[in-house]
């Protein structure tokens, strides 16, 4: 009975994978077709031009470098102001500390399309649109309450002593905070920066809605614009190519990272 069980079990995880993965593949093999017009699943023939077409277009590698720049960009500067934040939410003593905790949650799911309309005409009267900073701003207003919501559940575990310990060992509360609190509350250090960088890499909305160029346009909004080889083509194995591009280093992270990235969430979601 148990095997039976276990068999179905089994087989539905199976299916939920194949499922997953269906819309992907499908990229894979567009990206790899000769022909737009090929309805076969697998590419009647096989070509590279379409990555070759991506990598000469100009507007494809300047997208790229605006998403490099302003997610990491981002990622840093939330990641570095959310761990002193939470530092601070959990170890100091002050009414209101649950209510600054349910807002920052709160914000964190807060429907991103309620923010363009004000940010477009703020940004234009200001200097900001089309802009790095235009881009960065708002990706942190998301992504810095959802990091102290998960670094302040794991310095809340850290014991309090061990950062006394190292004070009268004759560190300066600077280095306690450096060389003890932080190394031991590195998994959600880095869940909430893989959080962030995967939210600024993925965004279209602002990116779409706040740029009106090359000059900070990511490559999500960028891949609305991209005509390929020719301005009257349908690129859509094109797309496809800088798609799957684009996707890779989401891949990569994950691949490498997956440990850390469930020990992170899991641990903060037993913490919080």
């Amino acid at each position: 009975m148990r095997k039976r069980s276990n068999l179905w079990w089994g087989l539905g995880g199976v299916v939920i994978i194949l499922y997953a993965l269906l819309p992907v593949a499908w990229i894979i093999s567009l990206s790899f077709k000769a022909d737009d017009q090929d309805k076969q699943f697998f590419p009647a023939e096989f070509t590279w031009d379409n990555y070759k077409t991506v990598f000469d277009s100009g507007l494809f590698t300047s997208a790229l470098r605006n998403s490099i720049g302003i997610s990491l960009i981002a990622t840093v500067l939330s990641v570095v102001l959310a761990t002193l934040a939470a530092y601070a939410i959990a170890r100091l003593e002050f009414k209101g500390k649950r209510l600054v905790l349910s807002m920052a949650l709160g914000i964190a799911m807060f429907p991103t399309i309620s923010l363009v309309p004000p940010l477009f005409d703020m940004w234009r009267s200001i200097g900001l649109y089309d802009t790095w900073i235009g881009l960065i701003i708002p990706y942190m207003s998301f992504t810095l309450p959802l990091s102290i919501w998960v670094l302040s559940a794991f310095f809340r575990e850290i014991p309090w002593e061990m950062e006394q310990a190292a004070q009268v060992d004759g560190a300066t509360p600077w280095q306690a905070f450096r060389k003890v609190i932080v190394p031991l509350a590195a998994p959600g250090v880095f869940t909430a920066a893989i959080l962030t960088f995967f939210f600024a890499w993925n965004d279209f909305i602002f990116g779409i809605s706040l740029t009106a160029s090359d000059a900070a346009r990511p490559v999500p909004a960028a891949l609305a614009f991209f005509t390929g080889e020719s301005f009257f083509t349908q690129p859509t194995a094109a797309i496809a190519a800088a798609a799957v591009v684009v996707t890779i280093p989401v891949i990569v992270l994950v691949l490498f990272f997956q440990r850390k990235i469930v020990a992170g969430l899991t641990s903060g979601a037993v913490k919080g």
